[in-house]
């Protein structure tokens, strides 16, 4: 496989990537960020034991960053911003398996690292193996 085929591969599964990590971070933002606590606590029952104002910290977060991995890179409008994103995000999920360790929820922690997975793929394709060029 020459190397041009082998970034165009890397490219396009770094759009996949970004795209569903968007739409899932997107998702979990603006719920976290705008429904009550207590319809949210239905889904997630951490939120309860935590300050209203930590949840929707996270959830701004959250939407930020799944918007950082789309639209500066999409725009090509400063697409450094979508690595910072990807990083943020990472850190994020890193945080979130601290927090639901704390909590003993060893359920979810296997996701939260699958996230800073692929939230590191995501950065380390964008900003070492298929850079994207700013306008």
């Amino acid at each position: 496989m020459t190397n041009q085929n082998s970034n165009k591969i890397i490219h396009i599964s770094l759009w996949v990537a970004q795209v569903l990590l968007a739409i899932m971070f997107i998702m979990a933002g603006v719920m976290k960020s705008s429904q009550p606590i207590e319809v949210l606590a239905e889904s997630l029952p951490w939120v309860l034991s935590t300050p209203a104002a930590l949840v929707r910290f996270i959830g701004v977060s959250e939407l930020l960053g799944g918007l950082g991995l789309i639209l500066p890179a999409l725009l090509r409008i400063k697409p450094f911003l979508t690595v910072w994103a990807a990083l943020g995000l990472a850190l994020i999920m890193v945080l979130a398996a601290i927090f639901h360790i704390m909590e003993g929820e060893y359920s979810v922690i296997g996701m939260n690292f699958l996230f800073m997975a692929i939230a590191i793929f995501v950065a380390w394709g964008r900003s070492k193996k298929v850079v994207i060029q700013a306008k």
